[in-house]
């Protein structure tokens, strides 16, 4: 056999491997796109029953002892993108996001958190960025010394939450990263596309509200 020949042969292997994956991802993408229709129907539908219902939230703390008067679940609004996968046109993320305030008046709706040791800085410093909370940070010192005390946070009783559906097609995967859903903190998941069904959805749903779930 020639060497033109040799080559010709381990071009065609080639080809026949870069087809195959080609063929694998665009199966991949069909699955996980359908599993974001699937969310897309589902997350519209939820955000027209929540903006009536407008659920209490889960009992909200920045530092784990003072805890924010109760507060209720509001304003949900959904959106969903899309990009080009190879020429086609496939779901990118889709997103469900609200607002969480007072369930009844309070005051001038603002709040003081006050922390001196470095965990509890770092805590409370993670939850108010996972809720999105509106805050000012002052720093109190010894009137004589001009020492560090403690790092006062002035911050309104307000917060947003948020699901982000975003579809990994290659793998036929979706990652769920919730911020400040069921309190203030971000934690995420993925579920292969096929998982992916009004039960599973169902208890995301459950989650939001506050009921016992299996979502996570």
């Amino acid at each position: 056999m020639s060497f033109l020949n040799q080559l010709k042969e381990q071009a065609q292997s080639l080809k026949s491997q870069q087809d195959a994956q080609s063929q694998d991802v665009m199966t991949n993408a069909a699955a996980t796109n359908a599993a974001c229709q699937r969310v897309w129907h589902y997350l519209e539908d939820l955000r027209r029953q929540l903006n009536v219902i407008e659920p209490p939230a889960a009992p909200l703390s920045l530092d784990g002892k003072q805890v924010w008067p109760a507060m209720k679940q509001t304003d949900f609004h959904f959106d969903a993108r899309k990009k080009l996968l190879r020429d086609k046109e496939v779901y990118d993320y889709l997103a469900l996001g609200w607002r969480l305030v007072p369930a009844a008046r309070v005051g001038d709706g603002r709040a003081q958190v006050k922390v001196n040791f470095p965990p509890d800085l770092e805590r409370v410093e993670r939850r108010l960025r996972a809720g999105h909370v509106p805050h000012e940070r002052q720093e109190l010192r010894h009137p004589e010394t001009n020492g560090l005390l403690a790092i006062v946070f002035d911050f309104e009783l307000a917060a947003r939450a948020s699901v982000m559906v975003t579809a990994e097609h290659e793998q036929a995967q979706l990652l769920f990263r919730l911020a400040a859903v069921n309190g203030l903190e971000v934690v995420s998941t993925r579920y292969r596309a096929e998982q992916v069904n009004s039960t599973v959805l169902d208890e995301l749903a459950k989650l939001i509200v506050g009921q016992p779930s299996r979502f996570l």
